[in-house]
């Protein structure tokens, strides 16, 4: 079900209040040192669900904090989540395309061991619950996210991919272990910068980040991953006035007893992570501010692990 009502005035109160905690870490991984920031709510016990978020290019852990309206902070404020925003290399993650040529790339920047030392952090101390760590990126970040579903999908219990899509074959470099996990999928139609429809990635026809599959087929890719063969379903709401010229529609790729896959098309949208409160830069393409990214990702993931459990 997607989800596009207004932030309550108790969860607004809780963000303004002081109530969310935001905490600034680093951690040292192979010799050099990384940074993060935790936010979460105030007293929040042991043993809570954890969400790794992996930020776009040229960004970090705080610019996408707000980039994305705080849909994540309100996640945390509103579920009890913990969330950690990790911060890239020089604004940019070392993910699995063959094309890409960040420093982080260059200089050999293991966000993969990376990854592994923040759950290994919060886990440890029982600060998190192992079985429900989760990650979300968004653009260079979703395609980290990418990344660490096929290397160490066994950290997570599922994912969110935003603004990215699956790299063609001869554009990826991952390797690992299959391993079914809910995915849910937001992309728009109008993406200046991934097409929708598959094609190049570049910075407004400059800079090619290589090729990448079209969005209904990196649901398609993930859907086989899980095992579903059974046809997919489609739902589409009617956008109200704040959607800006945009529409929602979700495509759900579901079958008993497999984790699902669910593919939202922002049409009109671009590339964004849509929110309730902020506009991204209009060069960007259209912000839906309808619908909120962080609550309709935590309601798949923790309906999935529901029904997992009733399974």
């Amino acid at each position: 079900m997607i989800t596009l009502a207004r932030p309550s005035a108790a969860e607004a109160a809780l963000r303004e209040s002081g109530s969310l905690v935001v905490e600034p870490g680093a951690i040292e991984v192979a010799g050099r040192r990384r940074t993060y920031s935790e936010v979460r709510p105030a007293g929040l016990p042991q043993g809570a669900p954890l969400l790794l978020v992996f930020h776009g290019s040229n960004q970090n852990g705080r610019k996408l904090r707000a980039f994305s309206g705080h849909t994540f902070d309100a996640l945390a404020a509103r579920s009890g989540v913990r969330v950690v925003y990790l911060d890239g290399y020089k604004g940019h993650w070392n993910d699995a395309r063959v094309s890409a040529g960040f420093a982080a790339r260059r200089e050999n920047y293991d966000d993969v061991a990376f990854t592994r030392a923040v759950v290994s952090r919060f886990t440890g101390d029982g600060r998190a619950d192992p079985a429900r760590v989760h990650c979300a990126g968004y653009s260079n970040g979703g395609q980290m996210v990418i990344r660490l579903l096929h290397e160490v999908p066994e950290l997570f219990a599922g994912a969110a991919v935003i603004a990215a899509t699956q790299p063609a074959p001869e554009n990826f470099m991952a390797v690992g272990e299959v391993r079914p996990l809910p995915v849910l999928l937001v992309h728009g139609t109008r993406d200046p910068l991934v097409p929708y429809d598959g094609g190049m990635a570049s910075m407004w026809g400059f800079r090619p980040r290589g090729l990448g599959l079209s969005f209904a087929r990196t649901a398609a890719y993930y859907a086989r991953r899980n095992g579903i063969g059974t046809a997919p379903v489609s739902g589409r709401r009617e956008p109200g006035p704040r959607a800006r010229g945009t529409s929602v529609e979700t495509v759900d790729h579901r079958e008993p007893g497999k984790p699902s896959v669910r593919a939202v098309t922002v049409h009109n949208g671009g590339h964004v992570v849509p929110n309730l409160t902020a506009a991204a830069p209009r060069l960007l393409g259209r912000t839906n501010l309808e619908f909120d990214t962080g609550r309709a990702m935590w309601d798949f993931l923790t309906s999935e692990a529901a029904g997992e459990a009733r399974d």
